[in-house]
């Protein structure tokens, strides 16, 4: 293998192992920048000796023995404890040298539990949503504080700002990066199950800015529903975000009409849907309803299957949406949901039972100022022949959209009302 391929080989390996390499070093010195930097350094190792000797039968052990042992050699050489003072002492849980035969000890350890760890840490809930967000997509994902924050319509020292505090928050709180046990095992998972569909959320149906769906968030969240997945076999909740983030993922290419606007989910071609996605989602929702899962995530998952397995909007089977529907409301109370099954029941048994519906979430001040509650409105007023009506409820919701290709997709809603409609409003 040439030079240069090497190089490239060297550099996409390192992109898939970086996490698991992060999560073992954070493990043994307690602390993320450092394991981080120690990461860094075995990158720049195995550039300058792969091409030499070529790129080894287990590269990911390779990283990883090469980063440990740079680990040994900063604690003996550079006298870390003298650097990081106090708290790496603390951390690190002993004297240099202990420390150093720590590492050594455990050269060939198995990574799964060790990334698992680090995965709860990030997403802990002593962290806010955002900061949990950002450090996952960091320390997991691999991205850039640059790629973050353009994902995420922000700026490159926000986001660095936002993941420095993230850090110094888990070292103050004195978290281990392991696995937790029992009840705050169980506890800690919703928060880990959150962030990573905040983050699919975010691309699949952006909240500012003109893009109305950012797939490069939705591949990350898609990954890291993978690795969970893989780390996390028996648990049902796991594979019914999986299996929902697969099927919403399916219909990216169908979203976007020719002209950039929204294409509703009743109107996409369908042949644009990814059918390898579909068949994923699927079999992880399988997976999900063996181990008995009940849960917020496989709920909306079978949802999203409903949707996947009609062949055209007619053949969609909104009886069972709407039953979906009441289940999910018992489980995963939340005026959003009530909002989506008034939209079900709208669908499966007429636009008035969906406006019964909606004036019992109405007033519910999680919904004030949500432009989902009106544009709903507007398409059960639409659809019970109430157009004037339907007119303001379009009008009301394209003006509390931050999405600029939403609100023009609302307005075209309103327009679609007709001239008449204008005359009776004016």
């Amino acid at each position: 293998m040439a030079a240069g391929e090497t190089h490239q080989a060297t550099e996409a390996i390192f992109r898939i192992e970086r996490a698991r390499l992060i999560a073992g070093l954070a493990r043994i010195v307690r602390n993320v920048d450092l394991a981080e930097e120690l990461a860094q350094d075995a990158l720049v190792i195995a550039l300058s000796e792969w091409p030499r000797t070529g790129v080894p039968a287990n590269p990911g052990a390779w990283l990883m023995t090469a980063a440990k042992r740079r680990a040994i050699d900063a604690i003996r050489r550079d006298k870390m404890r003298e650097r990081k003072h106090e708290e790496i002492a603390r951390d690190l849980d002993g004297d240099v040298d202990d420390t150093a035969e720590a590492i050594e000890a455990s050269l060939d350890d198995d990574l799964g539990d060790e990334l698992l760890g680090l995965i709860f840490t990030a997403c802990h809930p002593v962290l806010s949503a955002d900061a949990r967000a950002a450090l996952t997509l960091r320390v997991i994902g691999g991205l850039t504080t640059d790629e973050i924050a353009r994902a995420f319509l922000s700026n490159e020292a926000t986001i660095a700002q936002r993941i420095v505090r993230a850090k110094k928050t888990i070292a103050k709180a004195g978290l281990g990066f392991e696995v937790p046990r029992g009840a705050e095992r169980a506890a800690r998972l919703s928060s880990v199950l959150e962030v990573i569909y905040l983050i699919f959320n975010e691309g699949y149906a952006a909240t500012a800015g003109d893009d109305l769906v950012r797939p490069s968030l939705c591949l990350e969240a898609g990954r890291l529903g993978r690795m969970l997945a893989e780390l996390m076999p028996d648990d049902a909740e796991v594979f019914g975000l999986l299996a929902l983030m697969e099927i919403q993922a399916s219909r990216l290419p169908a979203r976007i009409g020719p002209d950039g606007a929204l294409m509703p989910l009743t109107e996409q071609n369908r042949a644009r849907w990814d059918q390898l996605l579909i068949g994923r989602g699927l079999a992880a929702l399988a997976r999900a309803e063996a181990l008995g899962g009940n849960g917020p995530y496989a709920l909306q998952a079978a949802l999203a299957a409903c949707h996947a397995r009609a062949r055209s909007a007619d053949d969609t089977d909104w009886p069972r949406i709407a039953a979906l529907y009441d289940r999910l409301r018992v489980v995963m109370p939340s005026p959003v949901v009530d909002l989506n099954r008034a939209i079900a029941h709208s669908m499966a048994f007429g636009p008035e039972a969906g406006l019964v519906l909606l004036e019992e979430v109405a007033e519910d001040p999680a919904l004030r100022n949500y432009a989902p509650l009106p544009a709903a409105r507007g398409d059960f007023l639409f659809r019970a022949g109430r157009l004037a009506e339907a007119r303001f409820e379009f009008d009301t919701a394209a003006k509390l959209t931050r999405n600029a290709r939403e609100r023009a997709f609302l307005r075209s809603r309103a327009d679609a009302c007709g001239p008449s409609v204008r005359k009776a409003a004016g």
